[in-house]
C-alpha cells in the first residue's frame, strides 16, 4: 500500500489507511510489510511539475514516521527506486485490453476529478490535454506495484476495490497463460467511511483546500475547524441544531466517539451553541495530532536519517522486486540467465 506525493497527508489519510497501516505492522500477523511513496504514479497527471512531486517524498515520508510507522516492522520505499515495477507492468500490459480498462469505476471517477478530456482538442483551455496513457493504465501499474512483493493483503478504501479487482484479473490471466507464478492478493476493506472535508464536499483532498494536515500547528486546526460548515438552519446558539447534516458533528463521531451521543443530543435541545461543539472538537483534533507533531519535528531535525530509511528501504524493495521479476520472465520463457 502507499500514497502518492504530492503533498502532505492529512486527517482524511490518517482514518482512511494510516492508523490501519500502524495496527497492521504491530499486529504481528504479517511476515513482511511494505509501504510505497508512489512518485512515479504521481507523475502521470504531474508530468509539468516534478519539483512538486520530488519535494513531498520527504513530506510523506516524515508524516508516514510521525503517526507510527516504524522502519525496523515496515518496509518504506520510493515506487521510482525499484525499476523492476515498470517491467512488470509492461509484460501485464499485454493482458488488459483498452476496453477493460475504460470500464474500471476507479479509472473513471479519477478521470473525471481531474479534469481530463478525451479527445480534447489543440488549444482547449477548458479541459486538460487528454487523458495521460500512464494515468490511464494506472490499474496496470498498481498490479506491478502489488504483485512485485507477493502481497497477500491490500488495505484499501472502498473507492479502491475495483482496482484490486483487477489486479486479481491480471493474475489470473497470466497464470493461465503462463503458470502459477503471482500471488493473488485479498483485500482488506477500511472500516472508516471516507472522512469528507470541512466545507462539507465528499472528500477531503489536497487541492479543495478543505483539508487539515497532521502537520498543522494547534492554531493552525483550530482556525480550521472554527471555519467549518455546520447546520445552516441553526441561528442562535440556542435554536435546535440537526447534527446528521452538520461536518462539525460528523468529525466528533470519528474523533471524539466518547462524547459524541451526548453532544448530538445538546445539539438537538440547543443546549450547546456551534462554536462550543467546534472548540471542543479542536481540543480533540490537538489532542490527537500533538503526539504527531513532537515525533515529526524529531525527523524533521534529522532530515538525512529520513532519507536512509527510504533509500534502505528502497533497496531492499528493489531486491524483492528483481527475483519476482527473474520468475516472471522464467514463466513467459524469455528469461536468458545471469
Amino acid at each position: 500500500t502507499g500514497d502518492r506525493p504530492t503533498g502532505r497527508l492529512h486527517l482524511g489519510h490518517f482514518v482512511g489507511s494510516l492508523r490501519r497501516r500502524v495496527e497492521l505492522q504491530n499486529s504481528g500477523e504479517f511476515d513482511e510489510i511494505f509501504i510505497m511513496i508512489a512518485d512515479a504514479q504521481a507523475l502521470t497527471d504531474n508530468a509539468d511539475n516534478p519539483e512538486k512531486v520530488r519535494q513531498n517524498i520527504i513530506e510523506v515520508a516524515l508524516d508516514y514516521l510521525s503517526v507510527g510507522l516504524d522502519p525496523a516492522k515496515s518496509t518504506l520505499f520510493i515506487q521510482s527506486q525499484v525499476a523492476e515495477l515498470c517491467e512488470l507492468a509492461f509484460y501485464y500490459m499485454n493482458l488488459v485490453t483498452v476496453q477493460r480498462l475504460q470500464r474500471n469505476p476507479t479509472v473513471k471517477a479519477e478521470i473525471a476529478l481531474r479534469g481530463f478530456a478525451e479527445g480534447a482538442a489543440e488549444g482547449d483551455t477548458t479541459q486538460r490535454q487528454g487523458i495521460p496513457v500512464g494515468f490511464f493504465t494506472y490499474p496496470i501499474s498498481q498490479a506491478s506495484d502489488i504483485t512485485a512483493f507477493r502481497a497477500t493483503t491490500v488495505p484499501v478504501g472502498e473507492d479502491q476495490e475495483p482496482m484490486i479487482e483487477q489486479t486479481r484479473e491480471i493474475v489470473h490471466k497470466f497464470n493461465a497463460v503462463y503458470g502459477e507464478t503471482l500471488v493473488e492478493p485479498d483485500m482488506m476493506l477500511s472500516d472508516c467511511p471516507r472522512l469528507m472535508g470541512l466545507d462539507g464536499n465528499a472528500k477531503m483532498g489536497k487541492s479543495l483546500g478543505n483539508a487539515i494536515y497532521l502537520s498543522d500547528p494547534a492554531e493552525e486546526v483550530r482556525k480550521k475547524v472554527m471555519s467549518a460548515v455546520t447546520d445552516a438552519s441553526r441561528i442562535k446558539k440556542d435554536d435546535p441544531g440537526h447534527p446528521d447534516i452538520c461536518v462539525v458533528s460528523k468529525y466528533h463521531k470519528v474523533f471524539n466517539a466518547g462524547e459524541y451521543e451526548n453532544i448530538c443530543e445538546s445539539c438537538k435541545k440547543g443546549a450547546i451553541g456551534c462554536v462550543a461543539c467546534k472548540k471542543a472538537l479542536a481540543a480533540s483534533l490537538n489532542d490527537l495530532l500533538e503526539p504527531f507533531r513532537e515525533k515529526r519535528a524529531y525527523y524533521e531535525a534529522h532530515r538525512d536519517e529520513v532519507r536512509d530509511i527510504i533509500l534502505t528501504g528502497s533497496e531492499k524493495a528493489n531486491k524483492i522486486g528483481n527475483e519476482t521479476v527473474k520468475e516472471v520472465k522464467e514463466a513467459m520463457h524469455i528469461y536468458i540467465g545471469d
